[in-house]
């Protein structure tokens, strides 16, 4: 890659590290009654205010990853942010009897006590990411802990796992990515055993059940008996979730090589074929940004445009076997056209279908989105230099 790729990984670094960080440190945790309660849902891109009166799993999990890696890139007050955190997963969203409740009001009173596949992943990927900036035997027994949990109560007598405690459909391929992703974290810092063979599970399971070879593409939602949810003989897709499914084969990969395990079947070639959809059918034409659903046969299902899919554009144009300067200069054109217009440390969430701004509270949750790009498109650049 070019010096102008540099210059781009570099300036969406510096955001990050300068801006982004900094202000949802100064203004996403809850202050309001004197001590630090929990992390806010969300920020408004006026006041910086946020409306929500709940809390989500899902936010603490992801602000504890956020900010397990600006600790580890030295950010002051980052390890307080991820203290908190981890004092929030103990104290009110972990359940004796097992697992972690879904929803709580902002006093951290559990107000929804469902078990969600998708949000345990993240605390998996919480714990692991906390691991990695602050090391502690307590964070390995809990990994431990949950990962019995989860495959004692979530596996389906149909393959991969169940949706959520109590049972609901649709099943999503969504939660078996995002597990994919935790086992990964959790391989890289706890060790690979149980945790590699978790992931080689989902990524046969990906192979042989979810994606479907004949439109080269993922379907969103399944039946209970994981078989494609289609009307009129097309399913639903999301091109980011193409994209993020690309990155992970190649860290499952890469993974694998570093146990000495030999490669998946079939692993790598799905990589170009998931990127080759995207490429086919998910920009929209005007702005170039990945739009939020297909359907399988290339059609416009949804054509607004959300800013995670971006950020998952860019790690898979960082990372994809035929990389090239012009592609991953405009992913980063892209995604910088959604935080470019936003005050400092923020960005625009959502554009609608004529490619036009809408002008929501920046979520929480997409702050996981932005760090994890920037972030390993700035770690694989410098890999690529030094080798």
């Amino acid at each position: 890659m070019t010096a102008a790729v540099q210059a781009a990984t570099d300036r969406a670094m510096a955001w990050l590290r300068d801006q982004a960080w900094p202000l949802w440190l100064a203004r996403g945790i809850d202050r309001r009654t004197g001590a630090p309660t929990g992390f806010h849902e969300h920020l408004t891109l006026d006041a910086h205010d946020c409306a929500a009166e709940f809390r989500r799993l899902r936010v603490v999990t992801r602000q504890i990853m956020v900010f397990s890696e600006a600790m580890a890139a030295g950010l002051p007050g980052a390890e307080d942010a991820v203290t908190l955190g981890l004092g929030y997963l103990r104290r009110h969203a972990f359940d004796a009897a097992g697992g972690y409740h879904w929803r709580f009001d902002l006093t951290g009173c559990v107000i929804d006590p469902r078990r969600d596949l998708y949000d345990h992943a993240f605390v998996l990927l919480a714990l692991a990411s906390a691991m990695r900036a602050m090391p502690s035997p307590l964070l390995r027994e809990e990994a431990m802990v949950l990962d019995a949990y989860l495959h004692d109560v979530f596996p389906h007598p149909e393959g991969g796992y169940g949706e959520s405690i109590p049972a609901s459909l649709p099943r999503r391929q969504n939660p078996h990515m995002h597990l994919l992703e935790a086992c990964l974290a959790a391989a890289e810092v706890f060790g690979d055993d149980p945790f590699l063979d978790r992931a080689d599970g989902i990524v046969d399971l990906f192979l042989i059940r979810m994606f479907q070879a004949e439109e080269g593409a993922l379907p969103e939602y399944f039946d209970d008996a994981l078989v494609p949810h289609r009307e009129a003989g097309r399913f639903v897709t999301e091109p980011g979730h193409h994209c993020e499914w690309a990155c992970l084969l190649d860290w499952h990969a890469k993974r694998r090589a570093a146990a000495g395990r030999p490669p998946m079947p079939g692993s790598a070639a799905a990589i170009p074929r998931l990127l080759r959809f995207v490429d086919r059918h998910g920009l929209h034409p005007e702005t170039g940004a990945v739009v939020d659903e297909l359907w399988s046969d290339g059609a416009m299902r949804t054509s607004s445009q959300r800013l995670w899919p971006q950020t998952e554009r860019l790690k898979a144009e960082i990372l994809r076997p035929d990389a090239t300067e012009s592609l991953v200069l405009e992913a980063y054109g892209v995604l910088d056209s959604y935080i470019t217009p936003a005050p400092p440390g923020l960005w625009l969430e959502r554009r609608g279908a004529d490619g036009s701004f809408l002008r929501d509270p920046a979520p929480a949750s997409s702050l996981y989105h932005l760090t994890t790009a920037i972030i390993l498109a700035h770690q694989t650049l410098s890999e690529r230099s030094q080798a």
